[in-house]
């Protein structure tokens, strides 16, 4: 699959962005990682809705009738994401220590037997036909993903999303494997200067989401899933652009 075509709008449109980039303001900032944060949730079942996810994160409301770990989930991806805003700005590499200090943020208080480990029991991902690994060579493929990433070269949006697909099909963690994949995936991009891709969690985005990985895993062909975060990426550029216009 040739993205050449898509590596070209994504870099006129990082490039027009960078021009406009001393506009963007707190605000603005916010608004989209409260987006994020909502959608990336969503994505694994969190039931809180966007309004609700603001309160929880920034007025530190409990809402009625929604249970306690979707409250948590929201606090936790918050403050994954300022973890990850911190190392993209001290340019800190990411490595394995990066990746299990997420995944401690994300599961802190859910689950802390597994906080910040990787399993060790074997699991089945529900609807899907890939089957992860055996908990017994987990550490061998780990090592094989961060060999593999500390010699990546090509575009940034194609090494942020073959970093997601690979975690994701090594499958490591017991839970939140999708949103530690996906908060690499924006780190990654934050590195190079690229705003947050926000995969969304309506019905047929999801679909799509799940549908393209699942192609990567069983076909090797990665090309779909790269597409889909490639525009993703373009759209939170295009949307940017337009309000720092505006």
């Amino acid at each position: 699959m040739n993205h050449e075509p898509l590596y070209t709008t994504l870099n006129q449109l990082k490039a027009e962005f960078d021009s406009y980039r001393h506009l963007d303001n707190e605000r603005i900032r916010q608004a989209i990682e409260l987006e994020y944060t909502y959608e990336s949730n969503r994505i694994e079942g969190n039931t809180l809705t966007l309004r609700e996810t603001d309160l929880v994160i920034n007025e530190g409301m409990t809402i009625g009738g929604k249970p306690l770990k979707d409250h948590l989930e929201a606090i936790n991806h918050r403050d994954a994401l300022e973890f990850i805003k911190d190392i993209a700005r001290r340019e800190i590499p990411i490595d394995e220590r990066v990746c299990l200090d997420i995944h401690a943020l994300i599961l802190r208080g859910i689950d802390p037997r597994n906080a910040g480990k990787y399993r060790d029991v074997p699991v089945l991902i529900r609807g899907s036909k890939h089957v992860p690994p055996a908990a017994y060579v987990l550490a061998e493929e780990m090592q094989k993903l961060w060999s593999w990433y500390a010699e990546a070269t090509g575009h940034p949006v194609a090494i942020a999303a073959e970093l997601h697909e690979r975690l994701v099909t090594v499958h490591p963690f017991i839970d939140g494997n999708g949103r530690t994949a996906r908060l690499l995936m924006n780190l990654v991009l934050m590195q190079h200067g690229y705003p947050i891709a926000i995969l969304k969690g309506d019905v047929a985005s999801r679909l799509r989401y799940y549908d393209t990985l699942e192609h990567a895993q069983t076909t090797g062909d990665k090309g779909p899933f790269i597409t889909l975060v490639g525009e993703t990426v373009q759209e939170t550029l295009e949307r940017l652009i337009k309000t720092l216009k505006g």
